[in-house]
């Protein structure tokens, strides 16, 4: 099925509450906004999608995205789930301030939930507005969309949208919605909610839904149950392989925030490493640093035993049974983990396969880098122009006599693998970025925006599009941060 239009905009469908129970969701309408502004919008998002851009611009457009008026053909909803956060069970969560419209088509077949960020309350928002302070959505849009470029599986964004009022946070704030995709929004909390507090035919139609959702080569496998869990485990394991490649935190690991599509999703209190510090924690929230960025395999992991949990219903008809299926298949996240990640590492350093070569060049690599507090993504970039040079400067304000050694001894490695400098290059050059979302480049385009200026955010956005690539007029954006604009501290914006 292909994505049509209905007077310019997409037309949606609606599997989700048609083929699930009724307490899986609740019907709820955006609320309105004051005075709404098309602020930002994907055209090329838009685009491959087969969305008009026309009307997404028009005052139609500006209708749906604002929620003021959703197309005749929609029906909203927010979704329940429950979810462990910070490792303490809430069987109170779902989308307090996060409406689905429906689901829409791209014109190869793939369906997308198509979501307003901050679209007013819900049955679920608690003591919450169901607002997001607009300076949240921006970063969202920002930082997802980067994610993207670099080949990161993430929700999308198409477009924000300013509310014309403002929410009470610590202080008042403009308000904005965001116009989020993803290729299905079922958490693990979903799972956890089924599980917990509804019956088992429920948890096996929401199994069966997921599966024809997402993995339908699956349905005829003899148990899918087992086979959803083990896809589930892969996908997770090689998007945290990507997250810490990249050295992105997410922040707020909980168990709501996990997909079961492998998308990265909730961009609260994430950040990205400076230097390198494999204990890092930016969020504000994270008191005891549950999710610093060396912790993120472990807490997958952790996450996805609370998966399997939920499913132990399905996966055999003797608990015991179960039991043994759940803990072998979550057991083994460690080594699929583990093959990703060196997979990944070896790429920065110019290998094509990993081994135990390019893994103990890795370990030596990430020590120096500790010990000197290099830069994390600007060293990996600058390391592939020293195949050129004998003596590259890796960082500002840093000299390369500490990686001398290293990268004699990393060149004599790669002729000994048969690794020309030419396709060492290549292969670096591909999945090291030049420009990543730096949190101090955020807050100051988000700063910016405050005062009304957001030009910093579409040159932001710009840069971040075509993250491997020299762009002479954002060489400023390719730099660390000074000591004295260096951000210690994320916020979600809850």
């Amino acid at each position: 099925m292909n994505a049509r239009s209905i007077k310019g905009g997409p037309e949606f469908c609606h599997s989700y509450t048609t083929l699930l129970p009724n307490s899986f969701y609740r019907y709820q309408k955006p609320t309105s906004v004051r005075k709404p502004n098309l602020l930002i919008l994907n055209t090329d998002l838009a685009s491959s999608l087969n969305i008009d851009t026309m009307w997404l611009s028009s005052e139609e457009g500006l209708l749906c995205l604002s929620g003021n008026q959703p197309p005749p053909n929609t029906k909203p909803f927010a979704t329940a789930y429950s979810g462990h956060q910070f490792g303490m069970w809430n069987p109170e969560l779902g989308d307090g301030r996060a409406i689905i419209l429906g689901e829409i088509f791209s014109p190869s077949g793939q369906r997308f939930d198509f979501q307003l960020k901050g679209a007013g309350d819900t049955p679920y928002s608690g003591m919450g507005d169901g607002r997001a302070p607009l300076g949240a959505i921006l970063r969202e849009y920002i930082v997802s969309e980067a994610m993207a470029a670099l080949s990161i599986p993430t929700t999308r964004s198409l477009a924000v949208v300013s509310t014309g009022e403002r929410v009470a946070r610590q202080k008042l704030l403009p308000s904005g919605i965001l116009t989020r995709l993803s290729k299905c929004l079922i958490r693990i909390g979903t799972f956890e909610y089924c599980s917990r507090l509804e019956s088992p035919s429920k948890l096996k139609a929401l199994a069966d839904y997921t599966i024809q959702r997402l993995y339908p080569h699956l349905i005829k496998s003899h148990n899918p149950y087992i086979e959803l869990l083990q896809e589930t485990i892969e996908q997770q394991a090689r998007l945290i392989a990507k997250w810490q490649a990249i050295g992105f935190v997410h922040g707020v690991m909980n168990t709501d925030n996990i997909l079961l599509s492998g998308e990265t999703v909730d961009y609260g209190p994430c950040a990205f490493l400076d230097d390198y510090q494999p204990n890092a924690v930016f969020s504000s929230i994270d008191k005891h640093g549950r999710y610093a960025y060396n912790n993120q395999p472990l807490i997958a992991q952790w996450n996805l035993s609370c998966l399997a949990s939920s499913l132990l219903p399905l996966l055999d008809q003797k608990k015991l049974s179960a039991l043994v299926i759940a803990e072998e298949y979550v057991n083994a996240f460690d080594e699929i983990y583990n093959k990703y990640y060196a997979l990944e590492m070896a790429k920065k350093i110019g290998f094509t396969i990993a081994n135990d070569d390019s893994s103990k060049l890795i370990e030596d690599l990430l020590k120096t880098m500790q010990e000197q507090k290099l830069d994390y993504t600007r060293t990996f970039r600058t390391l592939s122009y020293s195949l050129n040079t004998d003596t590259p400067k890796l960082c500002e304000n840093h000299e390369p006599t500490p990686l001398t050694k290293w990268i004699q001894h990393w060149r004599e490695k790669l002729w000994q693998n048969n690794i020309t400098m030419t396709t060492a290059l290549n292969t670096m050059q591909a999945v090291n970025p030049i420009y990543i979302p730096r949190n101090h480049l955020l807050d100051e385009a988000l700063a910016a925006m405050t005062l009304g200026n957001l030009q910093p955010c579409h040159e932001l956005i710009d840069c971040l599009s075509s993250p491997f690539e020299h762009h002479r007029q954002h060489s400023k954006y390719a730099l660390p941060p000074n000591n004295k604009n260096k951000v210690v501290k994320t916020f979600c914006g809850t």
